[in-house]
């Protein structure tokens, strides 16, 4: 088992966006944010906020979001405070802060910490044909003809784009869809190493000067939308969807494996690696994926579908572990919300829905990646849940390294996912240049 790399949030300088710096902070005492079991996990909690009248903040900690661990309140009108509470079993605890007005029930700030991270595993095995199902549809896409389409992208005055080029693509799907997205390349003959970029849930354009960016460095890069949609259409044509017809579009199809709006989602990742790796300009020796929450699930499922994928990087990978609930003590449901009643469409049977999550749970195809692995998981994460991402890391029998973000949220508030970033970086340039990825030593 390779030995955990544990990182508190550093300072991002390259060129990603930083969130919003936090109004107030929640800092557990063990740097790391990993504890023993039973051991006392103490978090300290400030603000930059007026700290007048605010005496009296509700506070809760739950064992994996669900199962009470603590609660009361705190006083930061003087000065900093403390929360405490422990676990006797591996898993994580989220600590929510509230504001003192009832009326505002979302917390103001959430912390974390992770017991034991490297005992976390699934609740339960994968569905008895999961490998027969997902063969099965790889044989389908399999008869698909690719059928590339390739459309010039005027990139002229954009940043990073001076010996650039970059193409819409369009490739076939199954049962009369399509995978669309952006590929960028440097305009110069050679081989170069490819990148597959998979994208965060919702619905939206493609941004070209990002994956341009990307490839300046040296790579053909493509990035495919999780959706059968044009990749550079209006703001107003994306509302429109977002608010209609493809509202909370994950549960489209999902009390059905056959119907799954995943289904789609994921062979239309295979095959944009497959499209990547029957191009002239493909080094032949690396091909990655990556992605963030969303983008993670579909890293793992590309990686877990399709041997060819040389290495993976995946930043807080949603759809861990679907069957959380399930374990004892329970663990709360995270992104996409499969065992979810409240938001859920009328009329969709549960049980049905249970059944399909295990063909699409990113823990399933963890275990079925054979190429090195880089995850990060964030302890305050709701949406990604630490200890089903932690799971899915503990599957993947390949090289690999965990990043735990002690203080960070799902989006990386006030620059706490800047570790990721940068191992992002190192593995990159390591893997284009073929030297040895900077692995943390193993352990017994």
């Amino acid at each position: 088992m390779h030995m955990y790399l544990i990182a508190a949030a550093l300072i991002l300088t390259g060129g990603w966006a930083l969130a919003a710096e936090p109004q107030f902070t929640v800092t557990p005492d063990h740097a790391t944010g990993v504890y023993a079991p039973n051991e006392k996990v103490t978090w300290t909690v400030d603000t930059k906020a007026d700290r007048a009248g605010l005496t009296a903040l509700p506070y809760k900690v739950k064992k994996d979001g669900q199962g009470d661990a603590a609660s009361g309140t705190i006083d930061l009108s003087a000065g900093p405070a403390t929360i405490s509470a422990s676990r006797e079993e591996p898993g994580a605890l989220l600590v929510s802060i509230f504001s003192m007005d009832k009326a505002n029930l979302l917390p103001v700030v959430m912390g974390g910490a992770v017991i034991s991270p490297e005992k976390l595993g699934p609740v339960v095995p994968a569905p008895e044909d999961f490998d027969a199902f997902w063969q099965g549809k790889l044989k389908e896409l399999a008869a698909v003809p690719p059928n590339p389409q390739l459309e010039k992208v005027d990139i002229a005055g954009m940043k990073n784009a001076d010996g650039m080029e970059c193409d819409k693509v369009t490739l076939g799907n199954i049962r009369g869809t399509h995978v669309r997205g952006v590929l960028a390349k440097p305009a110069r003959d050679g081989k170069f190493p490819a990148m597959l970029m998979v994208n965060s849930a919702g619905v939206g354009a493609l941004d070209k000067a990002q994956v341009v960016g990307y490839a300046k460095a040296g790579w053909i890069v493509l990035n495919v939308s999780a959706h059968d949609l044009p990749v550079d259409e209006s703001d107003a044509f994306y509302k429109d969807l977002k608010e209609n017809s493809m509202k909370n579009y994950y549960y489209i199809g999902s009390e059905d494996r056959e119907t799954s709006y995943f289904l789609r989602m994921f062979l239309g990742c295979v095959r944009g690696a497959e499209y990547l790796a029957s191009r002239p300009d493909w080094d032949g020796k690396t091909l990655i994926v990556t992605g963030t929450s969303q983008g993670g699930l579909q890293s793992f499922a590309t990686a877990g579908l399709y041997p060819g994928i040389t290495a993976v990087m995946a930043n807080v990978p949603a759809g861990c572990d679907n069957y959380g609930p399930l374990a004892n003590p329970p663990r709360a449901f995270g992104w996409p919300y499969w065992f979810a009643t409240m938001g859920a469409p009328q009329g969709r049977d549960l049980e049905k829905a249970k059944k399909t999550a295990g063909y699409f749970d990113g823990i399933y195809f963890a275990s079925r990646i054979h190429c090195p692995t880089l995850v990060a998981v964030a302890l305050a994460d709701i949406a990604a849940r630490p200890a089903g991402v932690i799971a899915a890391f503990n599957a993947i029998n390949a090289p690999k390294e965990l990043i735990i973000m002690p203080t960070s949220d799902h989006h990386g508030s006030g620059g706490a996912q800047a570790v990721f970033f940068m191992t992002f970086l190192k593995w990159r340039d390591a893997l284009q240049k073929g030297n040895p990825l900077p692995l943390p030593a193993r352990g017994g």
